[in-house]
């Protein structure tokens, strides 16, 4: 968990993280992100002499944002969780914005990050899973049921691995820094090598690290391609730990993109800005997004 006290104008006041231990089960997982939001309120008041206005959070999985409940989040757990009556019952009122943590970060992307001034976008992160945020004209797509952006999901390999949503092949069972890493440790030995380490080996020249690192990116164009024919995003924001290889990614990424597309408009392909403090910052934005709604509404 990440955590942030965040300013009107986006200043980072107090940073925390903690781990969360999700094999406790998902009750145990719920009063911790509970109980943290009491303390850092808690610590803000006793830093900057006044509680927090309102607060924001953002959790994966499915998230119906307009009633406030995350619907289901197979990394935590939860069904059907009340989180934002939890959360406002937990800090004494406050109104609470809640959000999907990759759409929350395109948020962030969009507005003070890579994205700034960016009419059409995609932000996707990949981390352990995939999964994308479209931005439009300084807001992000949530779609009818709270599941845009699933591009993490998207089928580019048929005979391909298979993956926790049922599916065979979805891509980010072929190209999430989860994905790289597990290829790389089946092909080098190292039980605990990650997607950094292949991409370490790339940039040395090894043959076997190069393999891998090529299917994968294939995938991930062919994802991209699939993406762009559908949302024709002026912009994709590439973030999460397999942005972190820099150029080793980005040169190859381009290329293969370009020659994949046809009638397609290629867009800029370029890095995230703010790294995984993307998705805290984005739970900042909706709560001041959502105190500027209710005044507006007096």
């Amino acid at each position: 968990m990440k955590a942030a006290l965040v300013g009107p104008d986006n200043e980072r006041l107090h940073e925390a993280r903690r781990a969360t231990d999700r094999e406790r089960g998902p009750e145990p997982v719920l009063e911790e992100v509970l109980g943290f939001a009491a303390e850092l309120a808690a610590t803000g008041t006793g830093l900057l002499g006044a509680p927090p206005v309102a607060a924001g959070v953002a959790v994966p999985g499915i998230i119906d944002e307009p009633r406030g409940v995350a619907v289901y989040s197979a990394n935590l757990g939860w069904r059907d969780v009340p989180l934002r009556e939890l959360l406002a019952q937990r800090l004494g009122g406050v109104p609470v914005a809640l959000g999907h943590d990759v759409r929350s970060g395109g948020v962030a992307e969009g507005r003070i990050g890579a994205g700034s001034g960016v009419d059409r976008f995609l932000f996707l992160p990949l981390g352990t899973g995939i999964a994308g945020a479209i931005g439009i004209d300084g807001r992000v797509e949530p779609g009818a049921h709270g599941g845009a952006g699933e591009i993490g999901h998207i089928v580019v390999r048929p005979d391909g691995p298979e993956c926790g949503c049922g599916q065979r092949g979805c891509l980010e069972t072929l190209a999430s820094a989860s994905a790289v890493g597990r290829a790389w440790r089946d092909v080098c030995g190292d039980p605990v090598a990650s997607a950094v380490d292949a991409a370490r080996a790339v940039e040395r020249g090894d043959a076997r690290a190069l393999a891998v690192w090529e299917d994968a990116l294939a995938a991930l164009a062919d994802g991209l391609v699939t993406a762009i024919t559908l949302l024709d995003p002026r912009t994709v924001i590439i973030g999460g730990g397999l942005a972190e290889a820099g150029d080793v990614l980005f040169g190859p990424l381009r290329e293969a993109v370009r020659r994949r597309v046809t009638f397609q408009q290629l867009p800029t392909i370029i890095p995230a800005a703010l790294g995984d403090a993307a998705g805290c910052l984005g739970a900042g934005l909706l709560a001041w997004d959502l105190l500027s709604a209710e005044v507006t509404s007096r």
